[in-house]
């Protein structure tokens, strides 16, 4: 063969592993409302940077007339290239190529991928679309994706892992993304689940859609499984980039510094301005301009038992229009997510005083604890603003393991050795200040606004433990529970007492938050905290 013919084809062989399960095929994932493997990658990287590895590995089974439908690539893309300019691995499934199948092939080319991002230290970014294990290859199959999940886990907290969920993800494919960092799905085109609807049918004789077993926004409010949910996959993908840039490639750096002059370079600007992102905040006043704390006495009423919405206090906290938030419609009572105080990522834990009162329920246990130890992993310091009231009460919350996931907060702020901050805001009471990453669980610095009120309870509680006899044995007992009440107030419902103790290194004015924390993560910087010699620890799941 001559050089022409030579050339002539490769370029064949390339065009028709490009062309996947072939046009046919590729209309129908259009019809769907869906993007093919390439395109997505297209979206997701910079511009003609991504390199594709493997291109022609095929399957080399012939049963059930696979030969037949044998596709280069097999049904599934993979690579590397940049993003925002910085290096990135991914897989995107092909769901053109006999369903996008996971077989022994399939599976060899994302688990090569695996090993390379975790030798080059760079994120991983597998996008799923697939009908499952590739019946046709039995046992490879499985063995396919038990190379995955080791290699998922192995990666775990060496690497950011992002898994993208863009069609059918059924059966043991749910577990490399439920492994992954993050996940994040698209409305009426994400579908998870470990069982189908015709196998719930049969053995439990349960009737259900495909959407109310595993859709979007079922992952989304109740299972908590995914993290991000968009309307279409332009945004989703989008959206991966934009979380990216708060990540570091690995364990051993830092996220990118990302100011104001350099973020209108990049190309996380771009993905900004398609969220609407980049836009000033409301000012109440000239003040404001200078100091968007000073607002924060109008935002937040003096009166405790008022709500408000945490997430305003987080946008005058931060770097205007840099909160990111994570898991938005799960656990609604806690708000995490990233954000970034003078171009540096860090993560912000809060209560929501106007979901159920800002109190800490199983759900939002979890959803804090795995998010403090994603912040631990990859040195993004740690923010918490306090504004709870307790633990949510109840036989609901005990029967379903209070106990056992509270101790997950518990124990990941204990564990985490990045610089952690925390405000108290208004209430800080029991058990639940004492998790919200209190002085003595290892915060570094500890401030409060002088509304805070710090104690074992709130005055009304207080007053019917610790007053009982002397109310009882009063003339006039709801006068004296008045008076009980307030001497409470006065001698412990206020941050000086806590002050006084150490547990509190400064009582602050609100409007003067952000300078606080901008300082203390400037001085925290250096931290370097060794922990205890041993194998790992044994997180109460």
């Amino acid at each position: 063969m001559n050089w022409e013919q030579a050339l002539l084809d490769l370029d064949e062989r390339r065009g028709k592993a490009a062309l996947g399960g072939g046009q046919l095929k590729i209309d129908k994932q259009h019809a769907q409302g869906k993007l093919t493997a390439r395109e997505r990658l297209e979206i997701l990287f910079d511009k003609g940077t991504f390199v594709e590895v493997d291109g022609f590995v095929e399957s080399r089974i012939n049963d059930f007339d696979l030969d037949k439908r044998r596709v280069p690539g097999d049904g599934v893309v993979t690579g590397y290239g940049e993003i925002d300019g910085r290096l990135v691995f991914a897989a995107s499934e092909d769901f053109t190529v006999i369903g996008g199948t996971l077989g022994e092939y399939h599976s060899f080319k994302i688990t090569r991928i695996q090993d390379m991002a975790m030798e080059m230290k760079a994120p991983l970014i597998c996008i799923n679309d697939s009908g499952g294990a590739r019946i046709e290859e039995g046992i490879s199959s499985l063995s396919g994706y038990s190379g995955m999940f080791l290699r998922h886990t192995k990666a775990s907290g060496m690497i950011p892992q992002i898994a993208v969920i863009l069609g059918p993800c059924s059966g043991g494919a749910c577990y490399a993304p439920a492994i992954c960092d993050f996940i994040f799905m698209v409305k009426d085109t994400s579908k998870m689940f470990i069982t189908g609807p015709n196998v719930v049918k049969t053995v439990i004789n349960e009737e259900v859609s495909v959407e109310e077993l595993g859709g979007a926004q079922v992952h989304a409010k109740k299972s908590g499984v995914s993290h991000f949910t968009f309307a279409t996959e332009g945004e989703c993908l989008m959206a991966v980039r934009k979380l990216l840039t708060y990540l570091p490639g690995s364990y051993l750096e830092k996220a990118p510094v990302i100011n104001r002059e350099t973020h209108k370079e990049s190309a996380g600007f771009s993905v900004n301005k398609v969220f609407e992102k980049i836009k000033l905040r409301k000012r109440h006043s000239e003040k404001d301009v200078e100091n968007p704390c000073a607002c924060l006495t109008d935002m937040v009423p003096d009166n405790s038992r008022i709500a408000y919405d945490v997430k305003k206090v987080i946008g005058c906290i931060a770097d205007e229009g840099s909160f990111f938030e994570v898991q938005k419609e799960f656990a609604p009572n806690i708000v995490v997510g990233f954000a970034r105080m003078d171009g540096e990522s860090v993560g912000f834990v809060a209560n929501q005083p106007n979901q159920m009162c800002g109190s800490l329920d199983y759900h939002a246990s979890d959803k804090m604890a795995r998010f403090i130890r994603f912040c631990d992993c990859f040195n993004i310091p740690l923010i918490t603003l306090v504004d709870v009231p307790a633990f949510l009460p109840g036989t609901a919350q005990e029967h379903n393991g209070i106990i056992r996931h509270g101790a997950k907060v518990l124990y990941a702020y204990s564990e985490a050795t990045v610089p952690k901050i925390t405000l108290i805001m208004r209430k800080a009471y029991g058990g639940a200040y004492i998790a919200m990453n209190s002085k003595e669980m290892g915060a570094d610095m500890v401030f409060a606004w002088p509304i805070a009120e710090i104690a074992v309870m709130g005055a009304d509680g207080a007053v019917n433990i610790a007053f009982k006899r002397k109310i009882k044995a009063s003339a006039d007992p709801e006068a004296m529970r008045a008076q009980c009440k307030k001497e409470y107030e006065e001698r412990f419902l206020n941050p000086y007492v806590a002050a006084s103790r150490g547990y509190v290194n400064e009582v602050i004015k609100p409007e003067e938050s952000r300078e606080k924390i901008k300082h203390a993560l400037k001085m925290l910087r250096t931290k370097k905290a060794e922990q205890p010699q041993k194998k790992h620890g044994n997180i109460p799941l």
